[in-house]
């Protein structure tokens, strides 16, 4: 019998499950991991696993894109509802429209599309960077307690805080100091403990992985960062693709590029391989980055305070 998951990793599968209040009707809970408001990954896997929900008789079939739009902060203190529009069932696809609403308002959706498997069809796939092992990539090493005492409380409370996921940046920076560098970067990345067999977790667990570390690729060639007190940033969109089967509790390579930044919006782009250069997933975010000289504006975006 396999152990059981740690806690951080079961409140991570708990967060996604979500109560099911009507057919096609869900709602789930909000958490504060150290950002004023929800996370954003949250609210995709939440969405995802809303959407797979309905997808009862498709004959196996598994989410092959998902395309999602933020509208509104989420508010980390109350739960969010989830209404999901059976769009289309048809002989390969199924698609689902999901709404998030939260106070009355909708604050995020999305269009997710569903396959069964084609095992005959053509397949190619771009290669895998050569980069260093996770296990030869020493974690990153704690912020020490006097830099950490000068930071705002919420940013503490990141920082500070141990996630379901374990990260290995095969080119580390000094996000608190940050240097310019070309709009660049891989990370290994997992899930801390291991989990069931079901595809459907493990999809709505790198729907909710796949928003870290995307968009501050972004601000690489400005040496910018979204800890520093006058920085803005909030995701506007994002775009997920899955390609092959995976395991989010396996290591797995997130290499992510960002081609532009213009009129205070960065766009970023991430493949993620498994650790034996099979590409399984794709994604890309478009979010707003500004360098404002007023803190206290600065301060309306997650993790300021």
């Amino acid at each position: 019998m396999s152990p059981s998951p740690e806690p951080v990793v079961s409140e991570l599968i708990e967060l996604l499950s979500l109560e099911r209040l009507e057919d096609n009707l869900f709602r789930g809970q909000s958490r504060d991991i150290g950002t004023k408001y929800v996370f954003g990954g949250q609210v995709l896997g939440q969405a995802l696993s809303a959407a797979q929900a309905t997808v009862e008789d498709g004959g196996g079939r598994m989410a092959h894109s998902l395309h999602a739009y933020f509208l509104r902060a989420g508010d980390v203190d109350h739960p969010i509802v989830y209404d999901v529009d059976r769009t289309r069932d048809g002989g390969s696809f199924s698609v689902r429209r999901v709404t998030a609403i939260q106070h009355g308002k909708v604050i995020f959706f999305c269009a997710a599309s569903f396959q069964g498997e084609e095992p005959e069809a053509q397949q190619h796939q771009l290669s895998m960077p050569e980069v260093p092992r996770p296990e030869d990539i020493e974690p990153a090493p704690a912020v020490p307690a006097e830099v950490m005492a000068t930071l705002p409380p919420k940013v503490q409370r990141w920082l500070s805080r141990r996630g379901p996921f374990e990260f290995r940046h095969v080119y580390p920076r000094d996000e608190l100091n940050p240097p310019k560098r070309p709009p660049f970067q891989q990370v290994w990345f997992r899930l801390s403990e291991p989990v069931g067999d079901a595809p459907e977790l493990h999809h709505a667990l790198l729907a909710y992985a796949s928003d870290f570390q995307l968009l501050g690729t972004a601000n690489y060639p400005h040496g910018i960062s979204y800890y520093q007190p006058n920085v803005q940033m909030a995701s506007l969109d994002h775009a997920l693709w899955f390609h092959r089967p995976f395991r989010a509790d396996d290591w797995l390579l997130y290499s992510i590029d960002s081609p532009s930044a213009q009129n205070s919006r960065g766009l970023a782009r991430g493949q993620i391989f498994t650790r034996d250069g099979k590409l399984v997933a794709s994604t890309a975010q478009e979010g707003l980055i500004r360098v404002v000289p007023d803190r206290g504006a600065a301060a309306l975006v997650p993790a300021k305070e």
